[in-house]
């Protein structure tokens, strides 16, 4: 019987992307490849139909969400629920329509090595973009 491999729940592309700080790499890397969502819960392999519950960090003084995504399962910090999920851009763009508006901000890596932040209605809009489109310079 041969032994089962265990899933890699990482992203390189999306991981040399936030290394080099580029929005247009990680808007590429999201268009084009998984990122780790950290879940509540494990996925139920029994019922692949059922959405699994994405865990968010809720800021204490505003009662704001933030939504944290990662490169690597490795960079999810031991204080998050251990469970992980690897979810394309259409789910994420999918997420964000349905829950954007409670989302204030999105970060990536958020432990590091190396983190970045956006908001909700930036993400979309490079999820949106045609794969041949770069995202609009922001000033840092």
């Amino acid at each position: 019987m041969a032994k089962k491999q265990k899933p890699d729940f990482s992203s390189p592309v999306l991981a040399d992307a936030l290394e080099k700080q580029d929005m247009a790499a990680v808007a590429f890397a999201l268009r084009n490849h998984p990122v780790v969502v950290p879940l509540a819960t494990a996925i139920d392999r029994d019922k692949p139909t059922a959405t699994p519950d994405v865990w968010m960090y809720r800021q204490p003084e505003t009662a704001r969400l933030a939504l944290l995504l990662f490169s690597d399962a490795k960079n999810k910090p031991e204080a998050l629920p251990p469970f992980v999920g690897l979810y394309d851009g259409e789910w994420l763009s999918a997420f964000l329509r349905t829950y954007g508006d409670d989302i204030e901000t999105v970060f990536f890596d958020i432990a590091g090595p190396h983190a970045m932040q956006a908001t909700p209605a930036e993400v979309q809009r490079v999820l949106g973009l045609a794969a041949d489109e770069e995202p609009p310079a922001t000033d840092a």
